[in-house]
């Protein structure tokens, strides 16, 4: 699809979601009578700034924002944005292309940084923001990857890195008679051990719009190229994964419909006994299924090699801002190591800067497996195309017609291909 096409379809977009509505606005002091309007108005302040924010709903939110309004010196409005992973995607869409000047600061997606990141929506950061001292302390890969435009501009400050690991149930490790998980005989062979009574080795999140995430995952550890379909590797990927499905029956077919809510609880039930999950935990920790001798991450395994993903959600700067000054106090607070120590104190969001990483603050069984991960591991940022949802649904509605034996594995990687070749244009 042409970018001019697409920006017809996003047009469309801002015009109903301008009619429906989907996001509450507050002032930094939690009034619940703050409106839109409100938020509009008290923009207009050299050093305040309205944020459109997916952290409103955290526990520790206020204390967060407290801090960051702090050491940052600017007053933060905020907007919650959706829950709903492609009505916010839409939202942001049609803030930025509509010259939405409400919105000073963005918290986006790699999803969204990868669709907008080259469109001309954004300021760039690396002169005022992400000088060269910050920007080495950074993941290169993920950096180069995700958040540089097709002109060389730096268009977000990541908040965290947060590897998208393979957590285990250590009791079942334990019942499987095995002490670690090297490789893919042993990863096979666990899956195997692990899988009866109702009981599976592994859970995935195979909705369409999420399992783009392992598909990638086993391309990189059986050494393929998500982008080639002709690539063994990237064969070897998908026929691993059909047959923990269907030959192996370590994983089930039904979990085609479950995003990362219904796996993770699965998960924290006793329903699987490993999965690819993002960040650190908070969802086990709360339900007092985390620590060694129960949940928790292991290093990858090593098949061709060993391989990891990691994410960020980034604050970005719109290009409509009318407060771009205060903004970039916010945006320099961000990448500060104050900024990312407030996102690891309050969200336990790992920190992006290695430096702050390293610091005593730090610290715990996480800074232990995550510093193994990055010593042993190949670190990349996703595999994305400019109009990303649209690829990772397509590729995710092949896979499950895989999976469910409506195509052959060669017809899904000649589809593959050629969805890849559509959304490269």
């Amino acid at each position: 699809m042409k970018k001019t096409l697409y920006s017809l379809l996003v047009a469309v977009i801002a015009v109903t979601l301008s009619l429906t509505g989907c996001t509450s606005s507050n002032s930094s002091s939690n009034n619940a009578s703050s409106s839109t309007n409100d938020a509009k108005a008290s923009s207009n302040g050299k050093d305040e700034i309205t944020l459109y924010t997916i952290q409103s709903t955290q526990p520790k939110f206020k204390e967060w924002l407290d801090e960051a309004q702090k050491k940052s010196g600017v007053k933060i409005n905020w907007v919650a944005a959706p829950t709903d992973s492609d009505t916010r995607q839409q939202k942001v869409s049609t803030i930025l292309s509509s010259g939405d000047k409400t919105v000073d600061i963005l918290e986006i997606n790699d999803e969204m940084a990868t669709s907008f990141k080259s469109a001309g929506w954004l300021d760039p950061l690396q002169d005022k923001v992400l000088t060269s001292d910050i920007r080495s302390q950074l993941p290169q890969g993920y950096m180069k990857d995700m958040l540089t435009s097709t002109k060389g501009d730096i268009i977000g400050v990541p908040s965290y890195s947060g590897y998208l690991a393979l957590w285990v149930d250590q009791k079942k490790l334990d019942a499987a008679g095995m002490k670690s998980i090297e490789n893919e005989d042993d990863f096979v062979k666990f899956l195997k051990a692990s899988t009866k009574d109702g009981q599976y080795g592994y859970g995935g999140s195979w909705e369409k719009t999420y399992v783009f995430n392992e598909i990638a995952t086993f391309v990189n550890l059986f050494g393929g190229d998500y982008f080639d379909w002709t690539n063994e590797g990237s064969r070897k990927a998908v026929k691993f994964m059909y047959d923990m499905a269907n030959t192996w029956k370590v994983t089930p077919v039904d979990q085609i419909a479950d995003k990362y809510e219904q796996m993770n609880q699965k998960f924290i039930d006793g329903k699987y006994a490993s999965v690819f999950m993002w960040g650190t935990g908070n969802d086990y920790q709360k339900a007092n299924r985390y620590g060694k001798d129960q949940i928790h991450i292991i290093n990858m395994p090593k098949f061709a090699k060993r391989s990891i993903f990691t994410d960020s959600w980034s604050y970005v700067l719109n290009s409509a801002s009318k407060n771009k000054d205060a903004a970039i106090k916010f945006l320099k607070y961000a990448a500060s190591e104050d900024g990312e120590l407030n996102g690891w104190t309050n969200f336990s969001r790992y920190p992006a800067r290695a430096d702050v990483a390293s610091k005593p603050a730090i610290s715990g069984d996480i800074k232990e497996i995550y510093s193994q991960i990055s010593s042993t591991n190949e670190i990349h940022g996703r595999p994305m195309l400019p109009q990303t949802m649209e690829f990772i649904t397509e590729m995710g509605t092949l896979f499950q017609n895989y999976i469910q034996n409506k195509i052959t594995l060669d017809e899904f990687c000649t589809k593959a291909q050629e969805a890849v070749t559509k959304y490269k244009k």
